[in-house]
């Protein structure tokens, strides 16, 4: 039986788990905002819709969503156009909703798991938890929530910040942050979608949390280069989405999606993932 999949803001994770999917014969939909991006999704084997959508027809033989919308003032735009249609779709199996670790808040360096109460400092956190509970007030969704730590990957490393000289090495007593590598992230959504559990909550992550100046320091190694020098969070030039991420600092356990997902990570690591991603821009 073929597989539909949906994907309702089709950026740099959902195009991860697309490669993964397509080559499998799965026919995936990913909504644009900007129909110049047609012709890459097309050569992805992935049939771009432009946003946004009706809803009820874009849903006709899909069985599977994933949404990675992020929220705004008004909720999330997604249920704001779709709740009906989504609640009265016959045939999904799997709907998946791209969320964030911010919702934990800030835990001064502690360990976070998926039952740790919400308790978001910024308005980017809480407006992810309020997200979170508008798509789980949806009766009757296959719903699964990833709460994903700062995505990296191909063309969104360090290496090109260190050659062009703009690369900081931002310092801030106990900042430490948990990461997750774009190809990890569609493999445990591959997984999730693969044996569905309805209500589920899963962290995306790696297993090696760290300060964001060691990340930049060993990457500088691997090029070769000096690392750039220390400046103070207190003295840095940050806009305030940028100095926004430094308010948070927390360790984050991943232990349900290697548990209950079977899930093996293809870079358990900074270093492993920093190595591949420059092996992949030298060859």
């Amino acid at each position: 039986m073929t597989q539909t999949l949906l994907s309702l803001g089709h950026g740099y994770t959902a195009r991860a788990l697309a490669r993964r999917l397509v080559p499998q014969g799965w026919t995936v939909i990913g909504t644009l905002r900007d129909d110049t991006q047609f012709d890459a999704a097309r050569a992805d084997g992935v049939t771009p819709l432009l946003w946004p959508i009706d809803f009820e027809e874009a849903l006709d033989g899909v069985s599977h969503v994933l949404s990675s919308i992020r929220p705004g003032d008004n909720g999330d735009p997604v249920l704001r156009a779709g709740r009906t249609a989504l609640a009265n779709a016959k045939g999904l199996k799997w709907v998946g909703y791209l969320s964030t670790t911010g919702v934990y808040g800030d835990m001064d360096g502690g360990w976070v798991d998926e039952d740790t109460p919400l308790d978001p400092g910024g308005i980017r956190g809480q407006m992810r938890v309020k997200a979170e509970a508008e798509w789980q007030a949806v009766e009757g969704l296959p719903l699964h929530i990833f709460r994903l730590a700062g995505i990296y990957g191909p063309g969104r490393g360090p290496f090109a910040k260190l050659r062009r000289g703009t690369a900081r090495r931002i310092i801030k007593k106990n900042q430490v942050f948990s990461r997750a590598h774009v190809d990890d992230i569609a493999k445990v959504l591959e997984a999730s979608m693969m044996q569905p559990n309805s209500g589920r909550i899963y962290n995306v992550c790696d297993d090696s949390p760290a300060p964001p100046q060691d990340i930049l320091t060993y990457a500088a190694e691997l090029l070769g280069m000096e690392p750039p020098p220390e400046v103070a969070f207190e003295d840095a030039e940050m806009s305030p989405m940028a100095r926004s991420f430094y308010s948070d600092s927390k360790r984050v356990r991943n232990d349900r999606i290697k548990q209950e997902l079977g899930v093996v990570l293809k870079y358990p690591n900074y270093r492993n993932a920093l190595q591949a991603m420059l092996v992949d821009e030298t060859t």
